[in-house]
């Protein structure tokens, strides 16, 4: 039987799912945003205590208490001078509460912070009224339908409810002094909030998890496009994989033709090998010139022993050479004393100590390490 390619059976492979999410596609909901911070800013409220009401207090009595005399404009800017600190300590910890809410839902929705240039740039399509009037008729935006009509239906049962219930409170109000009305109708409207926070945040959870389940079917693949993503990423591993091997290539032939002129070899004794070469005619410091890991440093052994090169097994100076010291590089004065007994006992062994300090000591360059040598 011939496979229909576009029939989208196959989930997303996360490349796809990646690229999606780069480009703005991901499962969003607005309305869960709104609630989280409905409730999140009824909660700052509720967590600011007493203060709050003070602050509040303060206010009106800045706006309606406020007996300076002067020009309107001065009576303005002092009113402003009262309440601007009570305003400031009012809105800043609601306002801090509710930014750092919705900085946390979108980067769950989004999955993460994505910069998503995409979605800035113009589309022109959606200037077409045809393609606008098309758009109307979808799934999406008949489910999104749905959606406001069950919270408008909510919203109206939550408030007609709870005000059934609160009908003796609300009609108490006008028997009730003035502090004592405003903390009771205060008192309603935040356990309607609350109630309404919690409802709608409901509801928005289910539109998340519409939306999560129609960006995943929409994101779906055909088998023809499994295997095509499948080839092409097989065929960027082997591009990556012949680079390495071309690198690693390159490396062991400099390793061939480069330890054969060092002075020593440096080993952890197994895992590293350092090749050091000093000449006092044409360098100020011993130069790295070879350096490797497991079996590079096990190659720089063999190629040492098979041009007769000195090694010598030194664990912290070859752990800290090879950390510190890049290929081709001078080693700094700090290892001039450790390298320089190694070359004097290589020199010795090799015979030509005699020639070499004498040389050695001729150079000023760098004196620190002639004068070990």
């Amino acid at each position: 039987m011939a496979e229909d390619v576009g029939d989208k059976t196959e989930s997303a492979t996360p490349r796809r799912r990646n690229e999606a999410m780069d480009q703005g596609n991901h499962a969003r909901s607005h309305d869960l945003s709104a609630a989280v911070l409905l409730l999140a800013g009824l909660l700052a409220i509720q967590l600011s205590g007493r203060g709050f009401v003070d602050h509040l207090a303060a206010i009106m009595h800045g706006l309606l208490g406020n007996n300076f005399a002067g020009s309107a404009s001065a009576l303005l800017d002092n009113s402003a001078r009262l309440i601007a600190p009570h305003v400031l300590a009012v809105v800043a910890p609601i306002f801090i509460t509710m930014f750092v809410v919705a900085l946390g839902v979108s980067l769950l929705q989004n999955g993460g912070l994505r910069f998503q240039a995409t979605a800035l740039q113009p589309n022109l399509a959606r200037l077409n009224p045809v393609a606008g009037l098309g758009r109307f008729f979808t799934s999406k935006n008949w489910v999104q339908m749905v959606m406001n009509i069950a919270k408008l239906a909510i919203v109206t049962t939550v408030i007609v409810v709870r005000l059934r219930q609160q009908l003796p409170l609300v009609f108490s109000l006008a028997y009730m002094s003035f502090p004592q009305n405003m903390m009771a109708a205060f008192a309603l409207v935040y356990d309607l909030g609350i109630r309404l926070a919690v409802s709608l945040l409901i509801l928005s959870l289910l539109d998340w998890l519409w939306q999560k389940w129609k960006f995943e079917r929409d994101i779906r693949m055909t088998k023809q496009e499994v295997k095509e993503e499948a080839k092409q990423m097989e065929g960027d591993m082997e591009t990556r994989a012949r680079r390495r091997q071309l690198a690693r290539r390159m490396l062991l032939q400099r390793i061939q033709s480069d330890v054969p002129r060092a002075d020593v070899v440096v080993t952890n004794p197994t895992e590293l090998a350092i090749a050091l070469k000093y000449d006092p005619q044409t360098m100020n410091a011993p130069r790295v010139i070879a350096k490797g890991a497991d079996y590079m440093a096990m190659r720089i052994r063999q190629v040492a022993v098979e041009h007769g090169v000195p090694i010598v097994e030194r664990k912290p100076l070859a752990q800290a050479l090879y950390k510190t010291v890049e290929i081709g590089q001078e080693v700094p004065p700090k290892f001039y004393q450790a390298i320089a007994e190694i070359l004097a006992y290589v020199y010795e062994l090799a015979g030509k100590g005699t020639a070499k300090r004498q040389a050695v000591r001729e150079q000023s360059r760098p004196p620190a390490l002639s004068a070990k040598i």
